[in-house]
């Protein structure tokens, strides 16, 4: 794995497990969802290609799977469109649920493999990550594949989200009103559409959005993995991280699961305030801690880079003020101190644009952030995660009054 030289696919196939397909064969490339037991089931059973393609067929099925038959069964008993009760057809937070939130999620995957694959890359092609690191990093490539397509850990979280599903009733039933899903007179009168939300919706979610999760870790695992290596940072670098900033950029790519998981909240949100007479403005302290909650959740693990980026400012900062007196004292014994020789002349000069060019690049380098990543990307991923709960604002404002706020905010 230490060796750069070009290894066949056979040769690879052993690293990276039996069965899995040869998308995957130079030693700098990781994917972190093109792998895995499920991935593996979605391409026998063609709902996915070597590269993820065939995403509207997941998206069709898999949706359909959770919801149409909660439609089908809820329409065969008294609570499709009865008034009484919390009917299927009312139930938001149902429908944000399976028919946007699961979409996004799927769709995702997608998203995450175009954005983050050549993130790992980039470390080596811009000699981020020197020769003889190389086996380190290597190590870390193989560590991150091997988690990643663990049978053990697959099974072990679709075995894991059945205890939470039957929780789900009980949370449910804090409502205090008749639903689609349950007859009253006990805590499991489940209704058929009941027995497949409980037992076949809200696990299929649950492991999808786990399942995320555990890919996080892994990509967070692997980035420390990484930022324990000695990485050649350069301070002046005009990305102002040292040549780290892609790793901001690339947590845009999580900028759909972040949409998601404010969806789940708009519709539980939602479901407050119209069955329950709550108000918006009663959840603004619950709705800021969750958005502060995920942005920290995607941005703060990459302040494990944080120690080598303010070392190598601190460096750079050395260098490049030791660099500058040297060269200030020669300039000013030449053009200040003493007059100039009468041939020559400073305007022009190219010791003065040398000047002026060391400035600027000890002025990058005081400018060097200790985090890759700066405000823009804080503010993309805080607007993917609220976005879902602008709907709800008109709850509390009308129409005409939600867009000229808007239009004060963008104008």
């Amino acid at each position: 794995m230490a060796s750069t030289q070009q290894t066949t696919p056979a040769q690879n196939k052993g690293l990276y497990t039996v069965g899995e397909p040869t998308f995957l064969e130079e030693p700098n490339d990781f994917s972190l969802v093109l792998g895995g037991p499920v991935f593996q089931f979605f391409r026998k059973s063609h709902l996915a290609g070597d590269g993820l393609e065939l995403v509207h067929r997941r998206l069709f099925i898999i949706t359909l799977v959770a919801w149409l038959p909660l439609l089908l069964l809820a329409a065969l008993g008294p609570a499709l469109g009865n008034l009484g009760r919390i009917s299927f057809l009312h139930d938001v937070e149902v429908h944000v649920r399976f028919l946007i939130a699961l979409p996004v999620l799927i769709a995702a995957e997608l998203i995450v493999h175009l954005r983050t694959r050549p993130v790992v890359r980039n470390f080596v092609e811009r000699s981020l990550v020197l020769p003889q690191d190389l086996p380190r990093f290597h190590g870390a490539i193989e560590s991150a594949i091997k988690l990643r397509n663990s049978i053990p850990l697959e099974i072990g979280l679709l075995l894991s989200v059945y205890p939470v599903s039957l929780l789900v009733w009980n949370g449910r039933a804090a409502l205090g009103v008749s639903t689609w899903y349950a007859n009253p007179g006990g805590q499991w009168h489940l209704t058929a559409a009941g027995f497949w939300y409980v037992f076949v919706s809200i696990p299929l979610l649950r492991f999808i959005l786990l399942r995320w999760y555990i890919r996080l870790f892994i990509w967070f695992r692997l980035l420390w993995h990484i930022s324990r290596i000695n990485l050649n940072l350069i301070p002046s670098h005009p990305d102002r991280s040292g040549g780290l900033a892609f790793l901001g950029k690339s947590a845009y790519a999580f900028g759909p699961l972040l949409f998601a998981q404010g969806v789940m909240l708009a519709g539980l949100v939602a479901e407050r305030v119209l069955y329950k007479g709550e108000s918006l403005v009663s959840f603004k302290l619950q709705i800021g801690g969750f958005v502060v909650f995920f942005v920290l959740a995607i941005l703060g693990p990459l302040l494990m880079f944080t120690p080598q980026m303010a070392r190598a400012k601190r460096e750079g900062l050395a260098n490049y003020g030791l660099l500058a007196q040297r060269y200030v004292e020669s300039f000013e014994q030449k053009w200040v101190r003493r007059p100039p020789a009468s041939s020559e002349e400073l305007l022009g000069s190219g010791d003065i644009q040398s000047l002026a060019d060391l400035g600027n690049s000890y002025a990058m380098v005081r400018d060097m952030r200790a985090v890759p990543f700066g405000l823009e990307d804080i503010s993309r991923l805080a607007a993917a995660t609220v976005a879902p709960l602008l709907p709800l604002l008109l709850t509390i404002l009308s129409p005409e009054e939600l867009l000229m706020r808007v239009l004060k905010v963008v104008f």
